[in-house]
């Protein structure tokens, strides 16, 4: 079989030093490309700022005729089986059918999925009528913590499954990855009703999008199981990154607290805290979006979806916006979820949130 011809839509510059906000996202997206050379080539890049663009493909070994200012330009001349898509929320959706309208088999797109819940459902509608294969990068399912916290659940370790729990900076940027876990640790499914309050102070925008301070959500799953999230100010509430509750005992990864170990269980009926071995990997890696972009790969060869395929983002999605329209409706929500927009950019619009401009470097 050939190797699948890769293509990216939006490059950026590479940082001295990347920082946990995700920049320079499109060099780790490269990376886990050069790693299954065997299954694929990078062969194209498109970026607005041309230096942007050609350093990228230096860097990568990109010919220059792969080199592109315009998506449309890059996607029109070039055969591609799969694009990267790591840019800001808000362009997903547009660059997204756009690849697709061009007759690429796959689409891996960075998170959170879309700026609104509309965009987010459109672009998985339209790739699933299309027969494209749409992927999100929630990576960390791929971490030896999270898969051994997941193999310990099925074991019977801690008994069924009762709660999810966690804690974090908020519930859209980095909350994206956590809901996702949530949902993956519940066995993939959508949720049934989530409630929700957010308090939004102090103006906090990433890659354009605002996100909350402090938020505290309750939502339930069809088998009965909970969902927990604590954020901001918070996140001490829950003490971890994620808690796992069963019948019978609890997990927990990411414990905050120095010399906590990564991954802990136990039961509740006697014997303390056990520690799993995770290797050197943490809760960020590494080596995470290499695996993931390796299993968008494999999947796209084999003809099969990809765990992080965009049924299983918009679970998690579907939750980010629900808490925040629990919040504007002071109420609970029931799902599926019957909006378009983005509730807490909407209500910033609006005027209902007033949140003080962020301190300037």
């Amino acid at each position: 079989m050939e190797r699948l011809r890769v293509g990216f839509i939006g490059t950026g510059r590479k940082p001295e030093r990347p920082g946990p906000q995700g920049f320079g996202m499109s060099h780790q997206h490269a990376q886990g490309y050069v790693d299954c050379a065997d299954q694929c080539q990078i062969v194209a890049c498109a970026d607005i700022v041309p230096e942007n663009a050609q350093a990228f493909a230096r860097q990568w070994e990109i010919p220059a005729t792969g080199v592109y200012t315009s998506a449309e330009d890059m996607l029109a001349s070039e055969r591609l089986d799969l694009v990267s898509i790591p840019v800001w929320p808000r362009l997903h959706r547009p660059l997204v059918l756009l690849a697709a309208d061009a007759g690429v088999r796959g689409v891996f797109c960075e998170k959170p999925m879309a700026d609104t819940w509309e965009a987010s459902r459109d672009m998985a509608a339209e790739c699933e009528r299309r027969g494209v294969r749409l992927a999100f990068n929630h990576q960390r399912r791929f971490g030896r913590p999270f898969r051994t916290a997941k193999a310990i659940l099925e074991s019977g370790r801690i008994g069924r499954l009762v709660r999810v729990e966690f804690g974090t900076g908020n519930l859209y940027d980095y909350g994206s990855h956590s809901f996702d876990l949530s949902c993956y640790f519940a066995g993939e499914q959508a949720a049934r009703w989530v409630i929700a309050q957010i308090d939004y102070r102090t103006e906090r925008v990433v890659f354009g999008t605002h996100n909350e301070n402090q938020a505290y959500a309750l939502w339930q799953y069809p088998d009965g199981v909970y969902g927990v999230a604590s954020t901001g100010e918070g996140a001490d509430l829950i003490g971890c990154h994620n808690r796992l509750i069963g019948e019978e005992g609890e997990i927990e990864v990411g414990r905050r607290g120095k010399g906590m170990p990564v991954l802990r269980h136990r039961r509740f009926d006697g014997g303390g805290w056990e520690v799993a071995d995770c290797g050197d990997e943490g809760v960020h890696g590494p080596g995470y979006v290499e695996r993931a972009v390796a299993d968008v790969v494999r999947a796209l060869r084999e003809d099969r979806e990809t765990e992080l395929c965009a049924r299983n983002a918009l679970h998690a999605t579907e939750l980010i916006f629900a808490s925040w329209e629990s919040s504007r409706r002071r109420a609970r929500i029931d799902l599926p979820l019957q909006i378009d927009d983005n509730p807490l950019e909407a209500m910033v619009a609006s005027g209902d949130l007033r949140p003080q401009p962020a301190a300037r470097p």
